[in-house]
C-alpha cells in the first residue's frame, strides 16, 4: 500500500504543479507505481478542464474560446512538458541521421519548425474539439479524453521496451508496466468509455481501441528511431492520444 501511495504522490508530483512530494529516493519501483497511476492524474485534469469550460460556456463565451481555456489551462497544470515533448518528438523524427542525431536535436532546447507546427496543429486540435463537446454536454467525454492520453503512457512503458539512454526519465519507466497494469488500464478505458456516448454505446469502446493501437504503432516507430524510449515520447503519446480520443467521439454527433 505504501507503494501504491508514494506512486501516486510521485504521479502528480511528476505530472503537474501541484505542490505534491513523493517519495526521498525515486526508483524504478516507485517510478513505475507512478506510470501506473497516471491515469488517475488524467482523470483530475480532465475534471478541472471539464469544470472550467462549463464556467466559461454558461458565462457567455463560445465553445471554442471556452475549449481554448480548458486546454491552456490543463497546459499550465502539467507545466507545459507534455507539449514540451512534443515538439522536441516532432523535431526528432523530421531530422535525418542516426538516433544519437535524433536524440541531439530533441535536447537542443528550442523547438524547430516540426514542433512549433505539431503543437499548433495538436493544440487547435484539442480546443476546438473540448469546446464542441461542450456544445453538446458531453461532460465526462472531456475527462475520458484526458484519462487515456495517460492510459497510452501505461502501454508505452510496458515490459520489453528499453530506454533511449542509460539515465533520466526513460530510464526510471521504461519496461516497468506489466501485461496485468496494461490491461487493467484497457479494461478501465473500455468501461468508462461507455458513458461518454451512452446513445451509442459502441462507439466510446471503438474509439479506445484505435487510438491506444495508433499509440502503441507510434510509440514503437520512435523507440526504433531514437533508440529507445524517452520521456519526450510519452509526452507526445499523451497529446496526441488525447486528441485523436476527442475526434473519435465527436464522429457522427
Amino acid at each position: 500500500m505504501r507503494g501504491r501511495a508514494g506512486g501516486l504522490l510521485l504521479a502528480f508530483s511528476w505530472l503537474t504543479v501541484l505542490p505534491v512530494r513523493g517519495p526521498e529516493n525515486v526508483d524504478r519501483h516507485s517510478a513505475g507505481w507512478a506510470i501506473a497511476l497516471a491515469p488517475i492524474v488524467g482523470l483530475a485534469l480532465g475534471g478541472t478542464c471539464a469544470a472550467l469550460v462549463w464556467v466559461s460556456v454558461s458565462a457567455g463565451l463560445s465553445p471554442l474560446l471556452s475549449g481554448l481555456i480548458g486546454v491552456a489551462a490543463a497546459a499550465l497544470l502539467t507545466r507545459g512538458m507534455h507539449l514540451d515533448g512534443l515538439a522536441d518528438t516532432a523535431d526528432g523524427l523530421g531530422c535525418y541521421g542516426p538516433p544519437e542525431r535524433a536524440r541531439e536535436v530533441m535536447k537542443s532546447g528550442s523547438a524547430g519548425p516540426f514542433g512549433v507546427a505539431a503543437i499548433a496543429l495538436v493544440l487547435g486540435i484539442q480546443a476546438a474539439s473540448v469546446g464542441q463537446l461542450a456544445q453538446l454536454h458531453m461532460w465526462w467525454a472531456i475527462v475520458f479524453v484526458s484519462m487515456i492520453g495517460r492510459v497510452s503512457v501505461v502501454l508505452a512503458c510496458r515490459r520489453g521496451i528499453d530506454a533511449a539512454a542509460p539515465s533520466g526519465f526513460g530510464a526510471l519507466v521504461a519496461g516497468t508496466q506489466s501485461t496485468a497494469a496494461v490491461g487493467l488500464w484497457v479494461g478501465a478505458a473500455t468501461a468508462m468509455s461507455v458513458y461518454a456516448l451512452p446513445d451509442r454505446p459502441w462507439q466510446g469502446p471503438l474509439v479506445v481501441v484505435v487510438v491506444l493501437a495508433l499509440a502503441v504503432v507510434v510509440a514503437r516507430h520512435c523507440v526504433r528511431r531514437f533508440g529507445g524510449l524517452s520521456g519526450d515520447v510519452l509526452g507526445a503519446g499523451i497529446e496526441t492520444t488525447a486528441a485523436l480520443a476527442a475526434i473519435g467521439l465527436l464522429l457522427w454527433s
